[in-house]
């Protein structure tokens, strides 16, 4: 498509920009109509209010801050960052979802991102977006989450993302960009990682909207991986939602939204479940069959673009956690191998080993045991949490976000003293089931 001498550097096109408008027009409409009695329903309960955050950090692309703290905000709470649509706003985010009257009953808070620029669709395209600590809208949106963080004492354990449309692109974005900051995320209506990726400055990737991008599964989880390169930690739990007559955003982007986050998850493209808990819903779960699977797809039958309905958000926050439908604490059995490499040093041993679950059931958090030879100890980890008794050590990370999918793996690290022995640690097991040692 040629340029309109209308467009200007770092815009979508006037045609993609009209299409997107124009399909986003029933939302807004009922956006309108909702709004004021969504807010005056909460002036009646609670005296918590919608604020905006003016110093918030490092904010390179000038986006506008607000935050929603209930009345009931809970000790060190969980926070839900949701991202508006293109043309939309953080105050119509507010009043048009239900995230504001979820977080009066759960005590979770809710960020709410604005974008200040004239398209306002967030920066989900330039190489700066697509990299950890880049710069544009990320960052911006990584130091809201900091600053409430810091300021509330919340869990950084229990952070979460969701989007809807150009919100739903940023979600999958922070999950690339920030796998150690995010808990889990939920896109409605976009596409994959790094799918809308340009070199021009343009925001609109119009082959990624028409659906037209495909890759391998490894292709689009290396997309992510290089966003954050020799990151091996836990990665997000994804889910993703999507209408089959979606004009704006085609729903080929869904399938390949679902072979990234499941590759990446180490879930497998086979549905672990599917079921249909709404008519005309497919609900698919990848790596386990529970409320809180690695992935969880629900794709909607005859729905367009403008697909979120009242009680979705419910459903977002179900797969969060937030709602007391969480996982069940500690650690759950498994069977694993493990790799080891070793380098040995002249003041120590650095040991990295890759843990592989080989069952069929995702391990909701995990501990490593394992053997180190006479005359070591652990001076130095990182990944994990370390105990050590004797000359064996246990490797800890027991919350629902180490959870290691069927087929998935996670990797830790350290470094041990010694007294000339510099041999590899042995006698490896995954909460206490012994492990096969490659």
């Amino acid at each position: 498509m040629s340029a309109s001498p209308h467009n200007t550097r770092g815009r979508p096109p006037r045609s993609a920009l009209l299409a997107l408008f124009a399909a986003l027009v029933p939302l807004l409409a009922t956006l309108l109509v909702t709004a004021p009695a969504a807010s005056a329903a909460r002036t009646e309960v609670s005296a918590a209010a919608l604020t905006e955050v003016t110093d918030f950090g490092s904010n390179p692309s000038n986006l506008q801050m607000y935050v929603y703290v209930p009345d009931g905000v809970t000790a060190r709470p969980a926070v839900v960052v949701a991202v508006h649509y293109c043309t939309g706003s953080g105050p119509a985010m507010y009043s048009g979802t239900e995230f504001a009257a979820l977080a009066d009953r759960y005590g979770f808070i809710v960020v709410y991102p604005s974008v200040t620029r004239a398209g306002k669709c967030f920066d989900v395209s330039s190489p700066q977006a697509l990299r950890r600590g880049g710069g544009s809208d990320p960052v911006g949106i990584k130091s809201m989450v900091d600053w409430v963080t810091r300021t509330y004492d919340a869990d950084p354990g229990r952070i979460f993302a969701t989007g809807i449309s150009s919100g739903a692109m940023m979600t999958n974005v922070l999950l690339g960009d920030y796998p150690d900051v995010f808990a889990a995320g939920a896109a409605f209506a976009g596409v994959p990682f790094g799918c809308f990726a340009t070199t021009d400055g343009s925001e609109w990737n119009s082959a990624c909207a028409n659906g037209t991008v495909t890759h391998t599964p490894k292709e689009w989880g290396d997309l992510v991986r290089g966003a954050y390169p020799g990151y091996t930690g836990p990665r997000p739990r994804m889910q993703l939602w999507h209408g089959t007559e979606d004009a704006t955003l085609r729903y080929p982007n869904f399938g390949e939204e679902v072979k990234q986050w499941t590759e990446v998850l180490g879930a497998g493209g086979t549905p672990a479940r599917t079921d249909a808990p709404e008519s005309g819903w497919t609900r698919t779960r990848y790596g386990s069959t529970g409320d809180q699977a690695p992935v969880e797809g629900i794709s909607l039958q005859g729905v367009g673009h403008n697909l979120v309905t009242a009680g979705m958000a419910a459903r977002v926050i179900t797969f969060f956690g937030l709602d007391g439908s969480g996982p069940v604490p500690g650690p759950q059995p498994g069977t694993c191998k493990v790799a080891v490499t070793t380098n040995a040093w002249n003041t120590g041993l650095t040991a990295s080993v890759t843990l592989t679950n080989t069952g069929t059931t995702a391990v909701n958090g995990w501990k490593l045991g394992f053997t180190l030879s006479a005359g070591q100890t652990v001076t130095n980890g990182w990944g994990a949490t370390y105990t050590q008794a004797g000359t064996t050590v246990t490797a800890t990370n027991a919350t629902y976000n180490g959870a290691i999918a069927p087929g998935g793996s996670v990797g830790i690290g350290y470094q041990a003293g010694h007294t000339g022995n510099s041999a590899a640690p042995t006698a490896f097991t995954l909460n206490g089931t012994a492990c096969t040692v490659t």
